[in-house]
């Protein structure tokens, strides 16, 4: 069997550049990684998205998704037979007909709403979180300075990806892997336990905020090799 290449996913207020630390670190372990960029327009098209860079890569791959990322990856790894496990980095794993923000409300905790502004876009409404407001909601332990060009750089989301429910569970049918940031405002850690073990997920928690793949890639990379470890 050939040496899975790990996907990687980012979810809202994000990009692909959130995974650097990560992407270094696996790297220097020998696994192949690829960042894909999510729309972050819609839940069923951002996992189109996906599935498409999926089909690119040859041989088995390790799919990791982070945040809303975690529902996409929930939904584009179904019917996709290169794809040997799930990795959920503070994540949303959606059951059937869930969406994200049904999830985040289910369980008290998350300051999230308050800090975003909606705006209008050609297709709808989007959502970003207040540049003043960010360092603090999404990566308060992050370099302050990192943190304010994350704030500037964020990706905005479409309100609509944020509601719309799940159309596929691949969690169903892979093996999932799970870490749980105990300091989140965004996803409470209540709610991503009960999504981890509802999925039966193997699961690590971490002293962290929404932004672990930036405050933590040590972490993150642990867990994802281990998933690889446990395909190959």
């Amino acid at each position: 069997m050939s040496a899975p290449t790990v996907v990687l996913v980012h979810g809202a207020f994000a990009d692909s550049s959130s995974w650097n630390g990560v992407i270094a670190r696996l790297r220097a372990d020998g696994h192949p990684v690829v960042a894909a960029a999510n729309p972050l327009r819609g839940l069923a098209s951002d996992a189109a998205y996906v599935a498409s860079v999926l089909r690119t890569v040859d041989g088995p791959v390790v799919l990791a998704g982070h945040s809303y990322g975690g529902s996409v990856i929930t939904v584009a790894a179904a019917g996709q037979p290169n794809v040997a496990a799930l990795v959920y980095i503070a994540a949303f794993i959606p059951d059937s007909g869930e969406s994200a923000l049904e999830l985040t409300d289910k369980f008290p905790g998350s300051t999230l709403g308050p800090t975003t502004a909606p705006a209008d876009y050609p297709d709808g409404t989007e959502l970003r979180i207040r540049q003043d407001e960010f360092p603090g909601q999404f990566a308060a332990d992050v370099d302050s300075a990192e943190a304010a060009l994350m704030a500037v750089t964020q990706r905005p989301v479409a309100l609509a990806a944020l509601q719309e429910g799940a159309e596929a569970t691949a969690w169903r049918d892979l093996p999932s892997f799970a870490l749980l940031t105990t300091a989140d405002k965004n996803i409470p850690v209540a709610a991503q336990r009960f999504m981890a073990e509802r999925a039966g997920a193997t699961s690590v928690e971490v002293e962290a905020s929404h932004a672990v793949s930036v405050s933590r890639p040590d972490a993150v990379a642990e867990l994802i090799g281990k998933a690889v470890a446990a395909v190959r």
